[in-house]
């Protein structure tokens, strides 16, 4: 991490006495910065039930305006307190985000929405990707927006089909709609990955020979970097848990297990980069795995300590992205080499780009959906698509942060945070504004459309009896209790019950997951839960110091999750 001088500012520093040389400087600047985090964190508890605002929209904002000033007091020549490296965002904000999406995901509803959060996540993905590939090929040239490649216009189409769901799932309530709340959350974490997977598989594209199989070819290394990097996360988290099951470290320290796991989970991040796979979906699936085996096997002083470190390392982290992409937006040096006029042009055209390729997979793909799930509690009403569909436009901090990052090449078009050529800093400049846009316009009007497609008297249908009334409450660590596969025991009473005929192929393409679900049961219990440990396999540690003081808390509190 670097910094940047800001002449009269530190001057004013200096004669307040509050900086007298570099690393003073350094401190003072870090101490403004972690200041801002506060006031973001306090300004978005204050606004919290306020129907157009959110602490993301807060922490943009906050940043813009602090731009502004650094801006005005610099001279004109710097809008950043600290200029970080773009490694910072990658290796050190990233990780926590993804690792805590995947630790505290609702398995029970994620795996019983899996089909349509992979359609949505996977298969969505490609139908985006080519719409907005497809869409910046034949419109940018008509409009002479620059010298462009093929290679140029498959990045984008990459870049712009990563969604970013952190100001929608801070407005959905999960106690209210948590059908709707699992595919929204499940979809916008599968989803970024595979575009992260899937700009890898573009990047080591031959773009000079292009045929009939460069689509066969994007798909084999896209499906190569998906299943290695999930492969490697599962087998980081059983590690995990194996290592923790034997050795017992919560006889002797509880801070040797929550630092074990939070280890562990970063290497998984880190052997995945190494070898240029996709850490985001390695570290999410690492996530998966350590909820469901290696969290069972710590002392119980240990899971409620790591389900709120983990939960707020990631907190910091994303208001952290979103502050300083507020900063970001009025960077002096990349606007002086982008053409301005195109930068405004190619937003715009990217924006409708991204609608229309968000509206041409989540309206066929849930009709799709819903011709396969004949279930009237897992069908996906209008009033919902539209919803998942307006929450998939948003592109934030998880979308700004890999696009300038260097070392995953999604630093296509700059080199150590400067733009190669006029062309490259005006895609910088449009994607600034895009995501600036997007997560400020779409996201303030989030709560309010929500409201009007979605009145409370049409959401009380849609709440889960079996699942826990919220994820703020104590009572809803019992989720991470849950088997990692399990069918809906509401489906069962509706099938006991009677319901509609189901033609012969919907039988015949949902016997297959039924007995995938009741063959993974089995599975887990007789030979992985043994073995790794879990619920019911590794009995609570009492014996320590620690765990005598954890008994002394009610009984709810000591819940997981």
């Amino acid at each position: 991490m670097t910094t940047k001088y800001i002449g009269p500012l530190h001057a004013l520093l200096i004669k307040a006495g509050l900086a007298d040389g570099t690393d003073h400087a350094h401190v003072v600047a870090i101490c403004l910065f972690v200041t801002l985090l506060c006031a973001c964190i306090i300004l978005g508890h204050l606004l919290e039930e306020n129907r157009w605002m959110n602490e993301s929209i807060t922490a943009i904002i906050l940043g813009c305006f602090t731009g502004s000033v650094v801006l005005i007091t610099s001279g004109g020549t710097n809008s950043h307190i600290l200029q970080f490296n773009e490694e910072l965002f990658f290796i050190y904000l990233l990780p926590p985000i993804c690792f805590n999406a995947g630790f505290q995901v609702k398995k029970k509803q994620f795996f019983e929405n899996f089909a349509g959060i992979m359609l949505y996540g996977v298969v969505g993905v490609f139908i985006s990707f080519a719409v907005i590939t497809a869409g910046c090929r034949y419109i940018f040239p008509a409009f002479n927006l620059g010298n462009f490649h093929i290679k140029d216009f498959l990045a984008l189409g990459a870049i712009f089909s990563a969604t970013d769901s952190v100001c929608t799932l801070q407005v959905l309530s999960q106690d209210e709609t948590p059908f709707l709340y699992s595919l929204v959350f499940g979809e916008g974490v599968v989803n970024d990955a595979t575009s992260v997977v899937l700009f890898r598989a573009v990047q080591k594209l031959d773009t000079t020979d292009i045929n009939g199989l460069t689509a066969l070819s994007i798909l084999g290394s896209f499906l190569y970097l998906f299943f290695t990097s999930t492969a490697l996360g599962v087998v980081t988290g059983l590690l995990s848990a194996y290592i923790i099951k034997t050795l017992y470290f919560g006889r002797h320290s509880t801070d040797r297990e929550i630092a074990l796991m939070t280890l562990m989970a970063y290497l998984s991040y880190t052997i995945a980069e190494l070898f240029y796979l996709s850490g985001i979906l390695t570290v999410f699936f690492c996530g998966i795995v350590m909820s469901h085996y290696t969290w069972h096997n710590v002392t119980e002083s240990s899971r409620i300590t790591s389900k709120h470190t983990f939960a707020t390392m990631s907190f910091i982290a994303e208001t952290f992205i979103f502050l300083y992409v507020g900063m970001d937006t009025l960077d002096v040096d990349k606007w002086k080499k982008a053409n301005e006029r195109a930068s405004f042009s190619i937003a715009g055209i990217l924006l409708l780009l991204v609608l229309l390729g968000r509206a041409a997979f989540v309206f066929p793909l849930s009709a799709l959906s819903n011709y396969l799930r004949r279930t009237p509690g897992t069908r996906i009403n209008y009033r919902q698509q539209i919803i998942i569909w307006w929450a998939g436009l948003i592109r934030g901090a998880v979308s700004i942060a890999l696009a300038f990052n260097e070392s995953t090449c999604f630093l296509q078009f700059t080199t150590s945070g400067t733009s190669r050529t006029s062309e490259h800093a005006t895609i910088i400049t449009s994607t600034i504004m895009i995501v600036l846009f997007s997560t400020v316009v779409f996201g303030m009007a989030t709560k309010p459309l929500i409201s009007a497609i979605l009145p409370h008297h049409l959401r009380s249908f849609q709440s889960d009896a079996s699942e826990p009334p919220s994820p703020k409450d104590l009572a809803s660590d019992l989720d991470l209790q849950t088997p990692l596969l399990s069918l809906a025991d509401k489906q069962n009473v509706i099938f006991a019950n009677g319901m509609l005929r189901r033609s012969s192929l919907t039988m015949l393409l949902q016997a297959p997951t039924s007995t995938i679900h009741k063959m993974w049961r089995k599975f887990d219990n007789s030979y992985m839960r043994p073995v790794f440990g879990g619920r019911g396999f590794v009995p609570l540690i009492k014996k320590s110091p620690r765990a005598l003081e954890v008994r002394l808390l009610p009984e709810t509190d000591l819940a997981p999750g």
